[in-house]
């Protein structure tokens, strides 16, 4: 298995990723919004601080994940590195997948010189908690969102 950028042929495959769960199924809908996606996916690409990629197993897209860079002048000017949309295949699951791409994700964020990486998650995500308790993130704030 391997970790690469994903391209916009890959854009149905990650959005069923992320309909691929729970809230996920509410959320999703690349049969009728694949135009949205993808030129959602086209700015992702577009921005030299946003990228998103995928674990393939062969031609099969069984992992994914968006790391952002932000600049940011709290904490003595610290770039952050956000990670979101986090899936694994259900197939694939309890497999040390979703870890080979939380420490490909950190290593990148590093080499770019971020300081910190930071993520949000739904509080109904009980499993994905601690999964990041165990990777060594901190609950350390909380968050917040508004829907425009």
């Amino acid at each position: 298995m391997e970790i690469v950028k994903a391209s916009k042929k890959h854009v149905p495959e990650i959005i069923a990723l992320l309909a691929d769960d729970y809230l996920g199924k509410g959320r999703e809908n690349v049969a009728d919004q694949l135009s949205l996606y993808e030129a959602a996916f086209d700015q992702i690409q577009s921005d030299p601080n946003n990228d998103v990629f995928i674990l393939l197993n062969g031609e099969t897209v069984v992992g994914c994940l968006q790391l952002t860079l932000i600049a940011g002048l709290s904490i003595t000017a610290t770039k952050r590195a956000q990670i979101e949309g986090v899936r694994v295949h259900s197939n694939y699951r309890g497999k040390g997948l979703g870890h080979k791409l939380f420490e490909f994700a950190i290593e990148n964020a590093r080499s770019r010189g971020a300081g910190l990486v930071q993520l949000t998650t739904n509080r109904q995500r009980m499993d994905a908690h601690r999964f990041y308790d165990q990777l060594g993130f901190v609950q350390s704030h909380i968050g917040y969102k508004l829907k425009l």
